[in-house]
């Protein structure tokens, strides 16, 4: 309980310098672009035509669960992407702030953390081209989009994912202190992530493999990335076994990596 009650004092002490770590972040993310912070709209709308013209054929055609799969290929690209740019930066954030740590006392936490919340605020604002494409398809198509209180909802599956990208970033940080390859599995990772995760196909659509359907919905991103898609697509509450089982594994994810993040801290300065 000491721990504890000594770990929230801790943050609140540094909480304006995590509050500048954040900004810097977010600043250097486009310091060099010439279009600077509008790819952060940008991106997710080019990538999403991408998959669309690619996968539209083949899943999005004829396919009564999509519903717009303009706006379901969205959802799940905007989630997907927060987690990965989320997790790789917050696994390198200890390895790039090496030179700070070993002349100034920070919390260490703070480096993983202040990159994820900096991607979090990015990923906030690129949200407003969903809200664009939605009202777009709404009021000019004749695609299925039901708007209604539930989009208020949304903020649920993305606070759980949050903190699931909070706690693998503390694993992966630690894990690359002392392994650096970790760096190189994790992308190849990631790439496998993007095609177990249904992001351009629905879990139905394949058929009746169901070893791999429920292999699938094993991934705590499917229940996410489900989650929102129930709130902001199709106006309807969220299946509670997804709240569950996506909350109860970011939960105990957070656990893991806050525990092995401070068992292994103190030995960081021998490897960084």
């Amino acid at each position: 309980m000491n721990k504890i009650k000594g770990f929230f004092k801790n943050f609140w002490k540094y909480r304006f310098l995590l509050q500048e770590i954040v900004r810097k972040n977010v600043k250097l993310q486009y310091r060099n672009s010439v279009l600077g912070i509008f790819w952060t709209f940008l991106q997710p709308l080019l990538t999403t035509i991408v998959l669309a013209l690619v996968f539209g054929g083949i899943f999005g055609q004829n396919n009564k669960d999509v519903g717009c799969y303009m706006v379901y290929l969205l959802c799940g690209r905007l989630l997907y992407e927060f987690f990965t740019q989320s997790t790789k930066r917050a696994m390198r954030s200890i390895r790039l702030s090496a030179s700070v740590i070993k002349k100034v006392y920070v919390p260490k936490y703070i480096y993983p953390l202040s990159n994820v919340l900096a991607n979090f605020v990015t990923f906030t604002m690129s949200l407003l081209v969903l809200v664009v494409m939605v009202i777009y398809f709404k009021c000019f198509t004749d695609e299925v989009i039901i708007i209604n209180w539930h989009v208020l909802l949304a903020i649920v599956p993305i606070l759980i994912l949050l903190v699931l990208s909070f706690g693998i970033g503390m694993i992966l940080a630690t894990l690359n202190v002392f392994f650096k390859d970790i760096e190189y599995i994790y992308e190849v990772f990631c790439m496998l992530l993007f095609y177990l995760t249904p992001i351009f196909y629905t879990v139905k659509s394949l058929g009746a493999i169901k070893i791999v359907q429920y292999g699938l919905m094993a991934n705590p991103l499917y229940s996410i990335v489900s989650m929102f898609r129930d709130c902001v697509l199709y106006g309807q509450m969220w299946n509670w076994n997804h709240f569950m089982y996506s909350l109860g594994f970011a939960l105990v994810t957070l656990l893991i990596g806050v525990i092995f993040f401070q068992k292994k801290q103190d030995k960081f300065i021998l490897h960084i």
